[in-house]
């Protein structure tokens, strides 16, 4: 039998992947030793070597969470899939779910939990602003829901979300709290225990600097028993907890299959945990805080204006309103095609209205810092001329 669709040409060529400094909202550039530790041979997915990393996983994951949860591991996907899978599991056709909304993400959660059938209430912070303790109080006592979604970096807005006192008040109101850390685990506080947050998720590719495609997540032993008491079974099998956390070993009980985990992901994972435990979350943290006002000030000084007010501002994805007759889109690609340097533009209901630059992982360096502003200067020039930089701004 004659084959009519012909070998693509393109794949005759050599792969040709660019060597780009990732200032954007993520991917981070990841560390040598992570991109080392996903060139070692594939293991099989429930080999014992392929297990143990997935061991050392959960107990950094535990680390960077600060909890003690049972059920804590990762999920094969993006950091979609954490989204996904908090809200799958503990939600039911009916439940009322409140979403926190300081951007696009809380826009996305609203989305997906309407799909699992919930009945989806909003509360929303003014633009550039976090929502405070009383504005949830309020929310809650209206609503009643029985779960609560928050993002504590919201990587549209580059608003910072507080959390202290919320899980209190979850406790208080009989509400499950989930909170989305992916542009903020490592860049600023996060105390899972302490704070009293039932479920969270994080991204592999922002400050852990890991490529993206695993994503770590825990539950407490309140999302634990909320899913035991489920009248119906978890819409979708692959975020099904028990089922996931039976192969990640989490309960005590045998191992068992449930997909075919990529052993590459999970060593470039391990190594970027490991890089992220010798330094310590303390160091962590105040290294994307410094780097964070080092660009502020460079920012400022150019006359540039920040998007999320100052009470607010997430370190690790800071926001630059587009000044007025500049182009976004022209700077973003004269920065990549000149620079290869990432810089990046709105998203959800900043697109247009903001540029995006990420100080993640390997980025947060003051010698990083120093070269986008650099670019970020040079491609405005180059895109409008006349624009009038402030006179007293020495150049990057």
């Amino acid at each position: 039998m004659e084959y009519t669709v012909q070998a693509p040409a393109a794949l005759r060529e050599p792969l040709q992947v660019p060597d780009k400094l990732l200032m954007g909202p993520g991917p981070s550039n990841a560390h040598p030793r992570v991109l080392e530790a996903m060139a070692r041979p594939i293991l099989g997915h429930l080999h014992p070597e392929t297990l143990k990393i997935m061991d050392d996983i959960k107990e950094g994951v535990r680390y960077l969470f600060q909890t003690t949860n049972a059920a804590t591991f990762c999920l094969s996907a993006s950091g979609h899939g954490g989204m996904e899978a908090t809200l799958c599991n503990l939600l039911e056709d009916g439940d009322v779910v409140l979403i926190g909304h300081t951007g696009h993400w809380g826009d996305r959660a609203a989305d997906m939990a309407a799909r699992y059938g919930a009945d989806v209430h909003m509360v929303r912070a003014a633009s550039g602003s976090s929502l405070t303790l009383a504005e949830l109080r309020k929310a809650i006592e209206t609503y009643r829901p029985s779960v609560l979604f928050l993002t504590q970096g919201e990587s549209s807005t580059g608003v910072l979300q507080g959390l202290e006192g919320v899980g209190a008040l979850c406790r208080a109101n009989d509400c499950l709290l989930i909170v989305d850390t992916v542009a903020s685990l490592g860049g600023v506080p996060f105390f899972m225990d302490r704070w009293e947050v039932d479920a969270v998720y994080t991204g592999s590719q922002k400050v852990l600097g890991a490529p993206p495609g695993i994503t770590p997540i825990s539950f407490n032993h309140r999302a634990v028993e909320r899913y035991k008491r489920r009248q119906t079974k978890v819409k979708v099998y692959y975020w099904d907890m028990f089922l996931v956390g039976d192969y990640w070993g989490c309960f005590g009980r045998p191992r068992i299959y449930h997909h075919t985990i990529s052993s590459t992901l999970l060593y470039g994972l391990r190594e970027a945990i490991a890089l992220a435990c010798e330094e310590s979350i303390p160091s962590l943290i105040a290294r994307h805080q410094d780097c964070a006002r080092r660009l502020y000030e460079g920012l400022t000084a150019m006359g540039f204006e920040l998007y999320a007010q100052e009470r607010d501002r997430l370190p690790t994805v800071t926001t630059i309103s587009v000044p007025k007759g500049v182009d976004w889109l022209k700077v973003a690609q004269y920065a990549m095609k000149t620079y290869l340097v990432e810089i990046s533009g709105g998203l959800g209901p900043t697109a247009g209205q903001v540029f995006r630059i990420g100080l993640m992982g390997q980025n947060a360096t003051s010698e990083r810092v120093d070269r986008v502003l650099q670019v970020f200067r040079e491609s405005i020039k180059a895109v409008k001329p006349d624009y009038a930089f402030r006179k007293n701004a020495s150049k990057m």
